[in-house]
């Protein structure tokens, strides 16, 4: 029985520090190195419920290609049970332009296969909780997950009516999204609720912390956790807060202790350089969380 089985988003970042963003026309830039670096939101959630010592199982279409092989080298490095079918149209790649204050602009490829979709062997595993991505062969797998198995998703920046979201937003139980797109978060996550089997909707908002909407309570706003120090890279935060609230949702923790969990989580992403190259452990969590 894995803790968390996650569906879905393994992709391969080139990150590029650039001067300010948004960056003004140039002919060309001199930038610090160019570093590619595994990404994409699966893998970050992956990897940050196996650092926190969840046992994790990851399900993905990816290429044969050498940006699938960097995902499968590192993914095996942190000890990810990573299980993986050919996609024919090779790896998903993000540029990510980060500027001084961390925040950034991804340029994705997403790299689909109109109608390609993942063996269901790969998934069909027992697991206490199923988080499932945004990539399109993924709406696919919830028809094969048992009713009573819990299931989330992150919609990322959805704008709250792009048809592409609406399976996972309206059949995961627990959905994540982000402020950055929604001219009335609160209003979306009612939406959700309402049209959905969600029981509770996470809308995070960077500094300002984030909103929960449960059933049994309306609009609950949440502050951000402090930064352990300074920003470096807000690539892979909303990742790893995932990865904090499932750590607390699956120790049986209430609703707002999950939130703590998660922004201590996502904090710690902020002050480090990649997406998701230092996820925050069990112990650091922990000592965290006592401390604050």
């Amino acid at each position: 029985m894995y803790d968390v089985l996650v569906i879905g988003g393994a992709g391969v970042d080139s990150t590029v520090y650039v001067p300010e963003l948004p960056l003004p026309y140039a002919d060309t830039y001199a930038v610090p190195p160019v570093v590619d670096r595994i990404g994409n939101t699966g893998a970050g959630v992956a990897l940050g419920c196996t650092a926190l010592g969840l046992r994790t199982r990851f399900a993905d279409l990816i290429g044969d290609d050498p940006q699938g092989r960097l995902i499968r080298e590192h993914l095996a490095a942190k000890g990810v049970d990573f299980v993986w079918a050919p996609s024919a149209a090779g790896t998903r790649r993000s540029v990510l332009l980060v500027g001084p204050d961390g925040r950034r602009t991804s340029l994705f490829d997403p790299r689909g296969v109109p109608g390609e979709v993942l063996p269901r062997e790969l998934y069909l595993r027992p697991a206490r909780h199923v988080h499932v991505s945004i990539t399109d062969f993924s709406r696919h797998v919830y028809a094969d997950l048992p009713d009573d198995v819990p299931t989330s998703t992150d919609l990322h920046d959805w704008d709250g009516s792009s048809d592409y979201h609406k399976d996972f937003a309206y059949r995961s139980g627990l959905v994540f999204l982000s402020a950055t797109a929604l001219a009335d978060p609160a209003a979306t996550m009612r939406h959700i609720l309402a049209n959905g089997r969600a029981h509770t909707v996470v809308c995070t908002d960077g500094p300002r912390g984030c909103l929960v909407l449960t059933r049994d309570a309306d609009v609950r706003a949440f502050p951000a956790a402090p930064l352990p120090g300074p920003v470096v890279d807000s690539n892979g935060a909303g990742d790893a807060f995932v990865s904090g609230f499932l750590y607390g949702l699956l120790r049986g923790e209430p609703v707002q202790e999950c939130v703590r969990l998660g922004s201590i989580a996502g904090a710690h992403a902020c002050v480090s350089e990649g997406t998701h190259e230092n996820p925050i452990t069990e112990p650091v969590l922990r000592a965290r969380a006592a401390s604050s």
